[in-house]
């Protein structure tokens, strides 16, 4: 079996909801507190063995390229002359974390697009598909568990999480089929944003981060030929194809973690917060300030 050493990320997306910050910023270049939201996504992939990532980008994300570039001789004469140290070494980092390729999305609109993009570029080879924002805080990290999910199985497979709310199945795919270990899933079905339980009969919710085989190119090319104008180009008939034709898909509730998406601005801004928290050098005051907060309301 062919180890997963590629990944895609879609990163093409105008960030409408957090205009007018984003008329001029990616919205994957969002900070959560220090640290832009698509560095959580190529950090967990490199974390899970990814060396060689595909960002598919639009005309207004240059700066996500400079992100992942070297840092300019500017910068780091400031840094250097700082006396800062510790700064000089983590933002270095970034640029080595893989190899990154840069291109920049053509096609219909569509979750299916950016892959098409990237096809030449993957080959034979089984890869990880993410969006650049959202992303699941775990341990073992989200991919890390997909990977041990196809090492084991073979097929594709699934980042699922558990429905907590009504609204949830007005937002997300849900996996139907049989459940053959503790939140693994054999996937029988996936049905889009059902709208309700009783609709579908499961609470499993496929969100942002899959591992593939190549085979889905071949079914993502039928549905390019027959995609009528106007209409959305999406992954999920494809998926469907694949499972009646044989090839297994994984819906894999991922263990001991929490799904984040930053895509709006409330969960955005929930997100900084439990990051802001999270860290050592400035969770008490920050937790003073809520307390004091809530106290004055």
């Amino acid at each position: 079996m062919a180890k997963v050493k590629k990944a895609v990320i879609a990163a093409a997306g105008f960030g409408t909801r957090f205009l007018p910050q984003t008329k001029a910023m990616p919205k994957e270049m969002l900070p959560i507190v220090d640290k832009p939201i698509i560095q959580y996504i190529v950090e967990e992939l490199v974390d899970a063995g990814i060396t060689d990532i595909i960002m598919v980008t639009g005309y207004h994300k240059r700066s996500i390229e400079d992100h992942f570039d070297q840092m300019s001789a500017d910068l780091r004469e400031n840094l250097v002359n700082g006396n800062k140290d510790e700064l000089l070494k983590e933002t270095n980092k970034i640029s080595d974390l893989a190899n990154f390729s840069y291109l920049r999305q053509k096609g219909p609109y569509g979750n299916a697009t950016p892959l098409l993009n990237a096809a030449h570029l993957i080959g034979d080879q089984p890869f990880i598909f993410a969006f650049a924002d959202d992303f699941v805080k775990a341990s073992p990290s989200r991919f890390k568990q997909l990977v041990d999910v196809h090492e084991q199985n073979g097929g594709s497979v699934l980042t699922c999480v558990r429905a907590k709310q009504d609204s949830d199945y007005e937002k997300y795919g849900f996996v139907v089929g049989e459940e053959t270990d503790s939140g693994l899933i054999e996937m029988a079905n996936i049905i889009e944003k059902p709208g309700s339980f009783s609709n579908v009969g499961s609470d499993l919710a496929s969100v942002s981060g899959y591992l593939f085989e190549p085979i889905l190119f071949e079914y993502l090319r039928e549905d390019l030929e027959t995609l009528e104008d106007g209409k959305e180009f999406i992954m999920q008939p494809a998926m469907q194809r694949m499972v009646r034709d044989g090839h297994k898909i994984w819906a894999h509730e991922v263990k001991n973690g929490k799904y984040y998406d930053t895509g709006n601005k409330l969960e955005y801004v929930k997100t900084v917060i439990d990051f802001a928290l999270d860290r050592q050098d400035i969770n008490e005051e920050v937790l003073k300030y809520i307390k004091d907060k809530v106290k004055d309301s």
